[in-house]
């Protein structure tokens, strides 16, 4: 596993970079300092980016997350102090894991499985929300194609669904494929 640690003073970067090694087999990666932060992590494509915010705010923590890519790798923000509102923020930015009281070197581990745990569990619901996403365009679309067809033919539903399914059979296409055709067909004919 590689993980990026976000951390400003050396002296502490090298604390957790001890606490990450003998916890596990793990590359630690130090960038220790904010700016090109997104290329810097983006060049080493951790698995895990951990962050030590000292002087928290809104614009700062949204940055921070942001640049650290939450969509595509857990991110663990580590801060001095509670904010709700700043805690809000950043649970909206997609952070993993908003740990307040900094980052203790001999907190990491659980908080670093907490993390990866939180991610793929939010991972999954973001690819099923896709995925329900895209049943519900197909669903709208083979119904405006039902439509058509029971216009245009005079036919009911159940005979226009089965005249489409039975289309995308005989051409080895998705129904959702052949009702987006017929639409189209018909949009250029009307």
């Amino acid at each position: 596993m590689t993980i990026v640690v976000v951390e400003n003073d050396r002296t502490r970067a090298l604390a957790i970079v001890d606490a990450l090694k003998d916890a596990d087999d793990c590359e630690v990666i130090v960038i220790g300092s904010d700016s090109g932060l997104a290329r810097k992590i983006a060049a080493h494509d951790p698995d895990v980016v951990l962050i030590d915010v000292h002087d928290p705010s809104r614009d700062k923590i949204e940055e921070l997350t942001l640049a650290s890519g939450p969509l595509d790798r857990p991110v663990a923000m580590f801060v001095p102090n509670a904010a709700s509102a700043l805690s809000r923020a950043a649970v909206e930015a997609g952070v993993s894991a908003y740990v307040v009281d900094g980052m203790a070197p001999e907190r990491l581990r659980p908080i670093l499985e907490v993390a990866i745990a939180r991610f793929q569990v939010m991972r999954q619901m973001r690819a099923e929300l896709e995925q329900t996403r895209r049943a519900l365009e197909e669903r709208k679309i083979i119904d405006r194609a039902k439509g058509l067809l029971m216009k245009s033919r005079g036919i009911g539903e159940d005979e226009a669904y089965a005249l489409l399914r039975k289309t995308a059979m005989d051409q080895n296409r998705r129904l959702a494929d052949v009702a987006q055709a017929l639409i189209t067909a018909a949009e250029l004919l009307a």
